[in-house]
This record gives structure tokens, sequence and C-alpha cells, in this order.
């Protein structure tokens, strides 16, 4: 592995210009509802994990979030991201029916290591939603994401999302972050 800082200043550019590509191509497909196009930019072996964020003290801040294999607002894999993507084409996703509208914001996108084919990069982001006449979400944190090259294009590998909030107020989870 190698850090971004140890490769020659072109190459630098190239791969910091490619994850942001990337990462702003995402979000535009997410908030334009094309959910069958973002599958499309996720390897088989995906894992997209938002633990849960508890409020601790200080000297406990090492468990602030649940660990990998305990309870998580998701835990998934490529299978169970097109089974949500499904219920959101086909309607039946009650609580995406009307849609919600969402903007996508991602920013600080820092690429932290290059590993052959991979790339790390970790950014904040702010996802708002807002659905019927009356609900509005917005939840700001940060994702660590593992993009890799399979045939020549980027695909997302991994993500680990860690959101700010430690009480959900929103009426459900149904938006993709």
């Amino acid at each position: 592995m190698a850090s971004l800082a140890n490769l020659p200043l072109a190459e630098r550019m190239q791969v910091t210009f490619e994850a942001q590509e990337f990462t702003f191509h995402e979000a535009a497909l997410l908030d334009n509802r094309q959910y069958e196009a973002w599958l499309d930019l996720l390897t088989d072996d995906i894992h997209y994990w938002m633990p849960i964020r508890r409020t601790t003290t200080l000297k406990e801040v090492s468990d602030e979030f649940t660990q990998r294999g305990g309870m998580a607002f998701f835990d998934d894999d490529k299978n169970t991201l097109t089974r949500r993507v499904n219920r959101l084409s086909l309607a039946r996703a009650w609580a995406e029916d009307p849609p919600s509208r969402t903007r996508r914001l991602v920013t600080n996108l820092q690429v932290v290591e290059v590993s052959g084919d991979e790339i790390q990069l970790h950014a904040n982001f702010q996802l708002y939603r807002t659905r019927l006449n009356s609900e509005e979400d917005n939840w700001i944190g940060r994702r660590e994401d593992l993009l890799r090259r399979v045939g020549g294009v980027l695909k997302l590998a991994r993500r680990h999302i860690y959101l700010e909030q430690t009480v959900i107020l929103s009426q459900n989870m149904s938006s993709l972050f």
C-alpha cells in the first residue's frame, strides 16, 4: 500500500480526480433515483455498513460505534442492496411512495491509500431528504470507501458510514448513503 503523498504529483492528481469523479457521479445517480445504474457501480463483494453510534464518556470513546458483526443500521452485501433497489424500483417500499427527494453533498474527499487496483478514500457527507409535504431529514457524517478498478472501471467495494447523530429522528432509513 502506498500513501498518496508517496506518489508522483501527476499520479496523485489522476487518482484524486478519478475518485472525485466517481463520487460525484454516484451521488448524482442516487439523487436522480437511477438505482439500477448505481448497482452497476458496486463490486460483487461489496460491504455496505453503518454502525450505530452511542453517546459515550471520553474514557469509553472507543465504544462509541458498534463493531462489525454487532448491531448496525446497515450491514449489507450486493444481494441485500439489490433487493432494496428492487423494492424502490417496483414501488413496493411504502416508505418511498411517494418517493423522497434527496440531495447529497460530498466534501473533504481525501484519498488515503492506493494499492494496486484499489483506492481507499474518506469523505464527509450531508444527505438531505424531503418527503411528502412536511418530512425533512438531514444526515451528516463521514464515509470510508474502498474503490476497486474492475475491467478498467472504478467500482465501490466497501462503504462504511459513520453518522454524527446518535438519535435518528426520521420516519425511516430508506435512503442509500
